[in-house]
């Protein structure tokens, strides 16, 4: 074949790959590995047409009642909805691909046409090696988050424009049905949702209550003993260092279970030692009032959560310059004046951003809440809602899609809330590294 290179030829090439993927490279850029790989994908596509429409149509429909089919061959609406989605990833990634061939082909086409001649084989490699291969490298990561965390997100965010729920609209005994955003106007709107609306308010409310007061009295206590234990007036502070992190050493499920036996209103120890030395007349209610509960949760969190801080706020600490104590003891600051001008700022400059994470993740904190409330104590409206005094977000859609009845629907209407909550923090976060902002190597 020869190399001789016609430029009028040779553009050609993006509009045979733009009338079949593949086209151009195979016919007018001798580029036949990449072009005959790109020909069998759409060859692919094109036999699985009939596949393809069918599963676009189940996402459309969420399927079709055959009452007179057994359950097992009645239409799932739910696997329906999955394999749409894929599909739908999988034509995206076709699409991308597509205008990808095209550009690399006109871009290649200028390049020959450019230089006179066709690329040889040793100067391809070295192209893809140089231009090529992060891209390479990235691809199956890209595939896999595609299908892996993409379809996931879009499946709940669906759901939530569904009747997903039980006992009607479980599949595939029965269909779920598109219902736009009736679900929303029952969580927020109360003429609409009734105990729901108000439901949804307090248990807001108590969400973002509980992520303040759990984050900034776990790392300001955390703070407190690293600070108190680094004066050197202590006695063996290593010794008083282990015993505070034992709690964060411990699992703690199983803490939090001891902690629920022990705040036990009428039998708990706590409750039968204050009684047995007459410091009180009666039981103290800590997990059967709700205020008293939230009282108490945010307590027990302090003692599980703030040895994590003082551990990272102790190690900060130790980077900080003796010499800027020194000349401030020298300028006559006192250990207030030392601690407010040195100590704070440097020690808040490097654990800003994981406290920005910390205040994200009591968000979805539901071990705390869940294993030593379990949401409770109940109210009038927990029958129908689900909701406890102590419920946050995260344990309120656990209890809905895992309690009688299944509110799947309702349920992926609060992680959207959540999703959106917690995306700007972690953004926030990201943009605020060093590996953001010096990307390149």
């Amino acid at each position: 074949m020869s190399n001789k290179v016609s430029p009028n030829k040779i553009r050609r090439a993006p509009v045979a790959s733009v009338c079949f993927m593949g086209l151009g490279q195979v016919l007018f850029l001798k580029q036949y590995l990449r072009g005959f790989t790109l020909m069998a994908f759409e060859v692919i596509l094109i036999l699985a047409h009939s596949s393809i429409f069918k599963g676009l149509k189940g996402l459309v429909t969420l399927g079709d009642p055959h009452p007179e089919l057994p359950v097992k061959m009645r239409d799932h609406s739910i696997f329906m909805m999955i394999n749409g989605l894929i599909i739908l990833i999988i034509l995206a990634i076709f699409i991308a691909v597509y205008v990808s061939n095209v550009i690399n082909a006109k871009r290649d086409a200028e390049k020959i046409i450019k230089n006179g001649k066709f690329p040889t084989l040793k100067e391809t490699r070295n192209d893809l090696a140089e231009n090529s291969f992060a891209a390479a490298g990235i691809t199956p990561a890209i595939i896999m988050v595609a299908f892996f965390t993409v379809v996931p997100l879009l499946f709940s965010a669906l759901v939530a424009f569904t009747n997903y729920s039980s006992p009607d609209h479980i599949p595939p005994n029965n269909l779920v049905d598109w219902v736009g955003l009736e679900n929303f106007k029952t969580m927020f709107v109360q003429a609409y949702g009734g105990a729901w609306a108000g439901s949804f308010v307090r248990v807001a409310v108590w969400t973002v209550v509980w992520v303040v007061f759990s984050t900034f009295s776990c790392f300001f206590v955390g703070f407190f003993f690293a600070v108190v234990l680094q004066d050197k007036r202590i006695v063996l502070p290593k010794l008083y260092r282990t015993v505070f992190i034992l709690p964060y050493a411990i699992p703690t499920m199983l803490s939090l279970f001891v902690w629920a036996n022990l705040l036990n209103g009428t039998f708990g120890p706590i409750n039968r030692t204050l009684m047995y030395f007459g410091m009180i007349t009666r039981g103290i209610p800590w997990l059967s009032d709700p205020t008293m509960a939230k009282v108490t949760l945010i307590l027990v969190n302090i003692w599980i959560g703030f040895p994590y801080s003082m551990i990272l706020i102790t190690s900060s600490m130790t980077a900080v310059s003796k010499s800027l104590y020194e000349a401030a003891t020298i300028d006559g600051a006192n250990k207030w004046q030392q601690f407010r001008s040195i100590t704070f700022p440097l020690v808040m400059y490097q654990l800003k951003p994981i406290l920005i994470m910390q205040f994200a993740g009591n968000i979805n904190n539901f071990g705390a809440v869940f294993f030593l409330t379990a949401g409770g104590p109940s109210l009038q409206e927990t029958i129908a809602t689900q909701a406890g005094a102590t419920d946050i977000l995260i344990s309120w859609i656990y209890k809905l899609t895992m309690y009688t009845p299944n509110m799947y629907n309702l349920a992926s209407v609060l992680s959207i809330l959540v999703f959106l909550v917690l995306v700007p923090f972690a953004l926030y976060n990201f943009i605020r590294t060093k590996s953001f902002k010096e990307s390149e190597i």
